[in-house]
């Protein structure tokens, strides 16, 4: 069976770490998150408010996509949270080697605001959100078609857990 890399993305507060999480564990996957593949300059930038550019986000994506080569090249599937915030990010990601789908977590900026104010030791400040949302781009037909979906939020964690699971058939650890 080919490797599946389920990449739980969108922005901070979507709830990638808990459904990410959530979704490794009762699958029996390889978990990873992506903020942990970012060099410290980037973490720094980041928490001092400063949005990251492209040049600092491709050789972070870059260990992220040559991550997950690796867990496909021994038989892993993994789930990975990411942001990727931009098609090309996510064209970029999807080089790797097994099949990559996105799992778009999606929410209002209210919400999301709201999560961010309320979670405590993580680097990325409530103020990087409109950059963030401002960067943000859909998934496309075309990433739908390959089996992509977009969530809602609004829902619990384990209703977002059961429609990833449905929606890719995926088979219960």
């Amino acid at each position: 069976m080919e490797s599946l890399h389920v990449v739980v993305m969108g922005v901070a507060g979507a709830g990638k770490t808990t459904v990410s999480a959530a979704l490794a564990d009762r699958l029996g996957w390889v978990l990873a998150e992506a903020d942990e593949f970012h060099p410290q300059a980037n973490v720094d930038k980041m928490a001092s408010g400063v949005p990251l550019t492209d040049e600092d986000r491709w050789p972070w994506l870059c260990s992220i996509r040559d991550w997950m080569t690796a867990q496909a090249a021994v038989g892993r599937s993994t789930v990975l949270t990411c942001s990727a915030l931009k098609r090309s990010y996510r064209r970029l990601l999807d080089t790797a080697d097994g099949r990559v789908i996105f799992a778009h977590l999606d929410g209002s900026p209210e919400l999301l605001a709201e999560r961010i104010g309320g979670r405590t030791g993580h680097f990325m400040p409530t103020g990087l959100l409109p950059s963030q949302l401002a960067t943000l781009e859909p998934l496309t037909a075309e990433e739908y078609a390959t089996g992509s979906l977009r969530l809602d939020i609004a829902q619990s964690p384990e209703s977002l857990v059961n429609a990833i699971q449905a929606t890719l058939h995926l088979p219960v650890a």
